[in-house]
């Protein structure tokens, strides 16, 4: 069962989320006020997932994201946002969030982003992704030349990178690419070990960064 801690600054939201997550099957094992105590508490609890608000009094979510990270936890962290375009939330990605998930998203992609990120995946709205990388982050110039982590990808990989860069699952991808689920995942660790990327985020970004876009097909 995943275990999951949230954190927000409002009880009307927490009690909201965990009512959502309790009706889902999903553990919730604590709650947090804001980004200090959810830093202690993903320190003693171990969640596997963290629900953190992007904007709290006093140690805000990109803070805690940042402690949390840091002190080498395996908790998963995803941002809850009100606003889909917030330097907040890129902030928090830079800092190691593993994606990001609007407040008023529906029950059940509440609960799917949760078991994704659980699973080693990024929650990102394809379309918001997209948005927030060409608002927040400038493009290499073209003269540029490309780094040798993403030269020593395989056409695969580039691929897989693309197809990553615009918020596909790792199912989605398989299905795309026509091969199974399995391959997929080892193209992805592949990738991020070439990469030296800390998680699928950072690649990402970096596939943004580069313009690696999604196959044509």
């Amino acid at each position: 069962m995943t275990r999951v801690l949230l954190a927000d600054d409002q009880d009307l939201v927490r009690s909201g989320l965990r009512m959502i997550l309790d009706l889902a099957g999903v553990d919730v094992v604590g709650e947090a006020r804001d980004g200090a105590q959810a830093a202690e508490l993903a320190a003693r609890l171990r969640p596997d997932v963290v629900l953190m608000d992007v904007r709290m009094p006093g140690t805000d979510g990109i803070e805690a994201t940042r402690r949390i990270v840091g002190a080498g936890l395996p908790c998963r962290v995803v941002i809850l946002t009100t606003f889909d375009l917030d330097q907040h939330v890129y902030d928090a990605l830079v800092a190691g969030a593993a994606g990001f998930l609007l407040k008023d998203a529906p029950a059940d992609r509440l609960v799917a982003a949760v078991e994704r990120t659980a699973a080693g995946e990024a929650p990102m709205a394809p379309q918001v992704l997209a948005r927030m990388i060409d608002r927040f982050v400038g493009r290499a110039p073209r003269s540029a030349p490309e780094p040798a982590s993403l030269r020593s990808l395989s056409p695969r990989e580039r691929e897989v990178l693309g197809l990553m860069g615009t918020g596909m699952s790792n199912a989605e991808i398989a299905e795309r690419l026509v091969v199974s689920l399995a391959t997929v995942k080892t193209h992805v660790r592949n990738v991020l070990a070439k990469l030296e990327a800390r998680d699928r985020v950072q690649a990402v970004l970096l596939a943004h960064r580069y313009g690696v876009s999604a196959p044509v097909r």
